[in-house]
């Protein structure tokens, strides 16, 4: 595939920064804001490039915001594959390129997750703000989970939800009773490091061995969000998850606790998708409060 799908003021940067022309471009597919590549050159290197499909989003950090997560990853304890970043700017984002392996050990990753998870911080939150998808999302610190799963994830998004005309504005009146709802049912646990956005798309097996993960929106949360966000859209086997509960036992209660995790990110693709989208967290909604 002609390295000229790729806009020329992109393509000319790229070629400065790896000092070779590009010679091949495939298309890979999966992104909803951006277009993603594996770029080739002569002597056989491959990378991966993917920039914004719109100008809209070239005026924000989503990139920037992307860099400093996978680098925060990458500077953790973990056995996971993290990309490399070799470089970026608003428009576009160029890393190492990964050969996927069509089978993996799920046991493995599972456990690789849990010691992931086991990076701890003092306080729930992140040092700046970033994004899930093009959601700005908020990141203040808080001492405590629950103050911080109210007010920087299902507080915000529910009022731009309403906002956008997809919930009643009934649902504003609400946010009291979620918070007090979830002192409830949330077991005391130390801040995790969070992926952010852990669904199938966003995880690979290497030719390495070990998984990688990418396209994160991290921060430091409460473990289950992550596992809630596995559940939510499928694409982890059983092996996944009896590996993350061998290294690191969810406590009691975890499946109640699931659907209300679930919240925020059926939130995120009712304010992107709409649809069924919406239905689904009206639902939760409904089901919580």
């Amino acid at each position: 595939m002609s390295a000229y799908l790729i806009p020329d003021s992109i393509r000319s940067e790229i070629e400065t920064v790896l000092f070779a022309p590009i010679v091949k471009a495939t298309l890979i597919k999966g992104g909803d804001i951006s277009e993603a590549y594996k770029i080739e050159l002569e002597d056989g290197q491959a990378f991966f490039l993917k920039f914004h499909k719109e100008e809209l989003y070239t005026m924000n950090s989503i990139f920037t915001q992307e860099v400093k997560g996978l680098n925060t990853l990458r500077s953790a304890d973990t056995s996971l594959v993290i990309p490399e970043v070799i470089s970026h700017n608003n428009t576009y984002l160029l890393l190492e390129y990964l050969e996927e392996e069509t089978w993996g050990n799920d046991f493995q990753f599972g456990v690789d997750i849990a010691k992931l998870h086991k990076n701890s911080n003092e306080l729930f939150g992140f040092s700046e703000d970033n994004y899930i998808g093009s959601i700005n999302q908020t990141n203040r610190y808080h001492a405590d989970w629950l103050e911080f799963f109210f007010r920087e994830r299902i507080e915000p998004l529910t009022k731009q939800a309403v906002d956008k005309g997809l919930l009643n504005n009934r649902y504003c009146s609400i946010f009291e009773r979620v918070f007090n709802y979830t002192y409830v049912i949330f077991p005391d646990e130390p801040p995790a490091l969070l992926h952010g956005d852990l669904w199938s798309g966003n995880y690979l097996f290497t030719k390495q061995g070990p998984a990688a993960i990418y396209d994160p929106a991290i921060y430091y949360g409460h473990r289950e969000m992550d596992l809630a966000m596995t559940r939510l859209f499928g694409g982890f086997t059983p092996a996944f998850y009896d590996g993350y509960q061998t290294e690191y036992p969810l406590q009691s209660g975890w499946k109640e606790r699931q659907k209300l995790c679930q919240l925020y990110p059926l939130l995120v693709h009712a304010i992107l998708f709409g649809g069924n989208y919406v239905k689904q967290a009206k639902a939760l909604l409904d089901r919580f409060f």
